[in-house]
């Protein structure tokens, strides 16, 4: 009952933003992650620490009690199910979008008109099977797990899914984004049976996160 509660988060974009909503909740992390090579990190607040993991991990930690908290991208959420998960707070940082996107010759358009049987590499199978499943078109899905923009550029497969910010990265590969599919922000997530036992401390947070996400909304 008087363990610290462990918030989960990634490195990376999602622990910068998460940043200013740990301050507005009176937390402030005590080392940087980039300097440190410890997974664990103490906050100002003794009943409050970090862990760091892989983003895709974060609602594993948090579904199976090795954190109490966690912060993960929608796609993150949806590839994992959510079972298991309170997810009371979209807390609109790291905002992108999950897109298709093909090389600039292909003719998406008419692909999908026709029925095609079409190749499309990702690591967000879930998301794709339905996003094509809701189109009624033939896929073959292959999953990868980086360098995405490849899988056109050398016949692969005829599109990819993908998280897409700027768009520089497709315009560098000369891939154009053909068709979106979802917006993707960060959620805060919550440990059912945490939230029971340390329901004090845990409402704190998130009370603390929905002020600072409210006071951020334009």
């Amino acid at each position: 009952m008087n363990a610290p509660i462990t918030l989960a988060l990634s490195k990376g974009r999602i622990f910068e933003e998460t940043l200013p909503l740990l301050a507005a909740a009176g937390i402030e992390v005590a080392e940087d992650p980039e300097k440190s090579r410890k997974l664990i990190l103490a906050t100002s607040r003794p009943d409050v620490r970090v862990v760091l993991v892989r983003a895709s991990d974060v609602p594993t930690y948090v579904e199976q009690g090795g954190a109490d908290l966690g912060v993960a991208g929608l796609d993150i959420l949806i590839e994992h199910g959510g079972a298991g998960l309170y997810q009371p707070l979209d807390l609109g940082i790291a905002r992108c979008r999950m897109s298709v996107a093909t090389r600039a010759d292909f003719d998406y358009a008419a692909a999908v008109k026709q029925g095609s049987r079409i190749r499309v590499a990702t690591k967000y199978t879930q998301i794709a099977r339905q996003h094509f499943a809701d189109k009624g078109v033939h896929v073959d899905l292959i999953k990868l797990y980086g360098s995405m923009e490849l899988a056109p550029l050398t016949g692969l497969a005829e599109a990819i899914v993908d998280l897409v910010s700027t768009g520089s990265t497709l315009r560098a590969n000369h891939l154009v984004e053909v068709e979106r599919i979802l917006e993707v922000s960060s959620r805060l997530v919550v440990n059912q049976a945490a939230l029971k036992l340390k329901r004090e401390t845990i409402r704190g947070v998130i009370d603390a996160f929905a002020q600072a996400t409210s006071k951020a909304v334009p």
